[in-house]
């Protein structure tokens, strides 16, 4: 048993000798007190790098972007949709939407968002986890924390 556990020590230490620190994912910081006031809509189009889910509520389509927030697409014309504008949401991963209200997550916050108004209704606080690096490697190098900071991103 001794042999196996000690194996298996090896084994994990030889697999991150492997990962250089440009391989690693390191934190991106935002104080609480600037997430609670992150969440707004932005005219205007953005490039879209690393979308995640679509949602269509017509005339328009809302398309995650990755730790940033939902681009606004109107659709009117499928021929020529226009973007027309972004909501911003550090930290945001995923989303839902019902009736005109969009629900996202705001980091470790739940915000909702009145599509129509184009502006936050109500938020509670630290619903989810902190968002976890996407290579699944918890190396946080950041154990001198600042206090009321949460994570918003992973860059590598």
């Amino acid at each position: 048993m001794k042999k196996v556990i000690l194996l298996f020590i090896i084994v994990a230490l030889a697999a991150t000798a492997f990962v250089s620190d440009n391989d690693r994912y390191t934190p991106v910081f935002m104080s609480r007190e600037m997430l609670d006031n992150s969440v707004k809509y932005i005219p205007g189009a953005r490039d879209m790098k690393q979308t995640g889910k679509i949602y269509y509520r017509a005339p328009y389509i809302y398309v995650n972007e990755r730790y940033k927030g939902v681009h606004v697409i109107n659709n009117a014309d499928p021929a020529q949709p226009i973007n027309e504008g972004f909501i911003l949401a550090p930290g945001c991963i995923d989303m839902a939407v019902k009736e005109n209200i969009l629900y996202l997550d705001n980091a470790v916050d739940l915000v909702s968002f009145d599509l129509d108004k184009r502006q936050v209704t109500h938020r509670i606080r630290n619903v989810f986890p902190e968002p976890s690096p996407p290579d699944g490697f918890y190396y946080y190098g950041y154990s001198n924390r600042p206090e009321g900071y949460v994570i918003v991103e992973w860059k590598k």
